[in-house]
């Protein structure tokens, strides 16, 4: 008998994770890896994000090949589910992995068997490592959206990506226009508001001794009451 997957409703909130990738190269001003989402995606069509997407219920079982840094994962579960910032972390390599085709990893076989999604990512060598993530944003949809999630923003150095940073030729095709954009520059694209207040939080990151660490603390954009609140997990 064939086992059937509840659908999911896409319009309930859901959780979610987005990847920044900070390019430093020594000559060039610090760049973000971003893509243009199709103009007939039922959320923000025509607009310039970071790769990401939604958590999915096999992203709980993924094994990493090392942990998120305390700071980051204590801060993941504030207000959140027991568990989920390993879940997260893992939705953020994964999301990463197929917008993309980059790997974030160790080399490392793995534990049992490789779920579908994974499958080119080990074939390579790799098992996916969460010591080089930095949660630095969370931000929930305000009500009223097509479809609303619960979003944490993790940081990566792109000198921590294995291979070559210009190679997207195994990316799948959910993201258009990939390119690393100066971060000066990223702003005059067609982004949605959160990504604006996002890339404003990393230009003002990267100057502080926090850049590769945790930040101070985590802006927070609650929407799931009936009035936006903005607060900071960690504070």
């Amino acid at each position: 008998m064939t086992e059937t997957k509840t659908p999911v409703d896409k319009t309930a909130l859901r959780d979610a994770a987005s990847v920044i990738v900070l390019r430093r190269d020594a000559d060039d001003a610090p760049r973000v890896l971003m893509g243009q989402r199709g103009a007939g995606a039922a959320f923000m069509p025509s607009k310039y994000v970071f790769p990401g997407g939604a958590l999915d219920a096999d992203d709980w079982q993924v094994p990493l090949a090392a942990p998120l840094p305390q700071p980051d994962a204590a801060r993941l579960e504030e207000d959140a589910p027991h568990g989920i910032a390993a879940a997260l972390a893992a939705a953020a390599l994964r999301e990463l992995w197929e917008e993309t085709g980059l790997i974030l990893g160790q080399r490392a076989g793995w534990p049992g068997s490789v779920p579908t999604d994974w499958q080119g990512f080990a074939n390579l060598g790799f098992a996916p490592s969460a010591a080089d993530l930095r949660f630095v944003f969370r931000a929930i949809t305000p009500p009223g959206r097509p479809r609303r999630f619960d979003a944490r923003f993790f940081l990566i150095d792109a000198g921590a990506i294995h291979g070559d940073l210009d190679d997207f030729s195994r990316a799948c095709d959910e993201l258009s226009h990939l390119h690393w954009v100066p971060l000066p520059e990223a702003r005059a694209l067609n982004l949605p508001f959160i990504t604006e207040v996002v890339l404003a939080e990393i230009a003002a990151l990267i100057t502080t001794r926090h850049a590769r660490g945790a930040p101070h603390s985590v802006p927070f954009f609650d929407n799931r009451g009936p009035r936006s609140e903005f607060r900071r997990i960690g504070l």
